[in-house]
């Protein structure tokens, strides 16, 4: 089947409200398709479900080791944050030491969506800086690249040693040669691949050996889920219902991806629309199909089979997986 699929499900009352279709793909260690829903061919731009693959060179060019960074700098160098304190406090302190500071950052200024955060900067009558942006821990592991390349401020410019380096390091994992990249909303190209491929890549990270960079990236993100997003965030609270078994990584317009060590299996899925909503329902019914999310978890109903409420607090409807994903 190449068309989309039903996946996820919104309903009012009795009624089918409104349906999300979408693509996804499970690769096993071998990067064969062990179950896929749409079209695995499918081109697609990953986002931020690819930063881990974006933080491969960091590692793999000695640079983390050289600057002494710590299991809470590669969880950043793969987040997507609130910009609550305890993600730009470390920013902060990682581009101090660095001898660098916020205008080094390329990735542009963000209101936090830590809201004791953003209150803090209204209340202070202070705006937003770059290390707020939800991919500071990225760009600060491009700063610490391109210092050990030697490579210009300008590292989010395609002929730039560090994004040379991403580039090859994303077709090395994803097994193809990417058509080309679009430029993502912190300014870094993001390169194109298969759905296919991506899942390859990240049954690549789960099935790769202990020590290695793949390893240390993904170990990384489920030793500090509250790093790679933030309180009341999918990717934070499926982490830590799966008791860091398993690393999974939302992306713009409606990408997901898994690395799940245990199965040696990688998951990526791409909703059409492009919605939050249904991605994240989408991959809690995946995990819980692969057996890796317990159903009746407190934090998988938050996404999954959850109730929808209204602003006086009296339940509508529900958001559930399709038949498809049951």
């Amino acid at each position: 089947m190449t068309q989309p699929v039903a996946m996820t499900e919104i309903w009012r009352g009795d009624f089918l409200e409104s349906l999300h279709t979408g693509h996804a793909v499970v690769c096993d260690a071998s990067g064969d398709i062990a179950r896929a829903w749409g079209d695995p061919d499918r081109i697609v731009l990953s986002r931020s479900s690819s930063k881990m693959i974006q933080a491969l060179p960091l590692i793999n060019s000695g640079a983390a080791d050289k600057a002494g960074l710590t299991t809470e700098h590669l969880a950043l160098a793969c987040a997507s944050h609130n910009g609550a304190a305890i993600h730009t406090d470390r920013v902060a302190k990682w581009l101090a030491a660095l001898e660098l500071d916020d205008d080094a950052l390329r990735c542009g200024p963000q209101e936090p969506a830590d809201l004791p955060a953003r209150d803090g900067l209204i209340s202070a009558g202070d705006t937003p800086c770059q290390k707020h942006n939800n991919c500071s821990g990225k760009h600060s592991g491009f700063l610490t690249l391109s210092r050990h390349l030697k490579g210009g401020p300008e590292y989010i410019e395609t002929s730039h040693p560090v994004q040379k380096a991403v580039h090859e390091a994303f077709e090395r994992v994803t097994g193809e040669t990417s058509p080309g990249y679009g430029v993502d909303g912190c300014s870094a190209p993001n390169f194109a691949g298969s759905l296919h491929g991506m899942a390859r890549a990240m049954a690549h990270f789960a099935a790769s050996p202990e020590g290695s960079a793949e390893a240390r990236l993904h170990e990384a993100m489920r030793l500090h889920p509250e790093l790679v997003a933030g309180e009341g965030r999918a990717c934070t609270g499926l982490m830590r219902a799966m008791g860091g078994r398993v690393a999974i990584k939302t992306g713009a317009e409606g990408f997901f991806t898994a690395i799940i060590p245990e199965k040696k299996m990688g998951v990526a899925l791409k909703i059409t629309d492009g919605t939050t909503r249904a991605a994240e329902c989408t991959m809690a019914a995946i995990l819980v199909k692969l057996g890796v999310l317990e159903p009746d978890h407190p934090e998988t109903r938050r996404f999954m089979d959850a109730p929808i409420t209204n602003r006086a607090d009296r339940q509508t409807g529900w958001i559930r997986p399709a038949t498809a994903l049951r």
